[in-house]
């Protein structure tokens, strides 16, 4: 399987080529962008979103996803901005929604990529019929402005109530969306229940990830090890997906972890939990 990390680890920086590097430097062999626009202003594309687009065309280094924006300001939200919510009952809000995203999308005009990353509702969202009906909606809207880009869109197992295993299966079987897959998080499913039954729910969607580390306690995004996640079980997982997702690290940067360190010593480990 690919060696992958999430642009995540840079989060509160503005992305730039030296970035990049490191990350290839510790071992990614395809990336993700985290699509937020402190971090990359992909509304921005003559300048910030081309000269990410020259290093992946010099770099031979393939983007394999972007993460959906989350919010829509270049603070993350720290000044009051709403979420990006595709699940919101009020149509204003999710018509908004859906354009903060397609400026997302296309980023694939001068950076191909295979897939979106997207979650459904916010964190800690409790279900509701008409919230669910409502991503559909959103749902259906983004692919068909997704695919012309050669884009596919996959749902995030996040916590809350609208994207547990057998809620994102039930959205995808009744919604008749058949190109749409999943992104499984091992963080967030071993918050939720536990890794390896959230996994074999999901299983057959699956086509991405999102590796990280937690004590169950809360979504810290730790480095492989740091939590209590049982890795060896989790790279069997992965290991046995009929898709051949990447392992791709999603972790929260610290100060006391390098992140081109970090990325060296995760793939070890997890290469031993193989």
């Amino acid at each position: 399987m690919l060696k992958a990390i999430s642009t995540y680890v840079y989060v509160k920086e503005r992305l730039h080529p030296g970035l990049l590097d490191g990350l290839v430097r510790g071992g990614a062999q395809t990336i993700e962008i985290f699509a937020a626009r402190q971090h990359l202003d992909y509304a921005n594309r003559k300048q910030h979103v081309r000269e990410i687009a020259d290093w992946f065309r010099t770099s031979g280094i393939p983007l394999n996803s972007v993460h959906s924006p989350m919010y829509a300001d270049y603070e993350s939200g720290r000044t009051g901005a709403p979420p990006v919510n595709v699940a919101s009952t009020d149509r204003a809000q999710r018509i908004a929604a859906m354009d903060e995203i397609k400026r997302a999308l296309e980023i694939a005009e001068q950076i191909p990529f295979k897939f979106l990353v997207q979650h459904l509702g916010t964190g800690n969202e409790s279900f509701d019929d008409r919230k669910f009906e409502a991503a559909m909606t959103s749902v259906e809207h983004l692919r068909a402005f997704a695919k012309p880009l050669g884009v596919r869109l996959l749902l995030e197992n996040i916590p809350n109530e609208l994207s547990t295993p057998d809620k994102l299966v039930e959205f995808i079987h009744s919604s008749h969306f058949d190109d749409v897959g999943v992104c499984f998080d091992f963080g967030h499913a071993h918050i939720m229940s536990n890794v390896a039954e959230g996994f074999e729910i999901l299983r057959s969607h699956i086509r991405s990830t999102h590796v990280h580390d937690n004590a169950k306690d809360r979504d810290s995004h730790l480095w492989p090890g740091e939590g209590s996640i049982n890795w060896k079980e989790a790279i069997e997982l992965l290991s046995s997906a009929p898709h051949t997702p990447p392992l791709l690290l999603e972790i929260e940067g610290n100060d006391k972890t390098n992140p081109v360190d970090g990325m060296g010593e995760a793939f070890r480990k997890l290469r031993v939990a193989e």
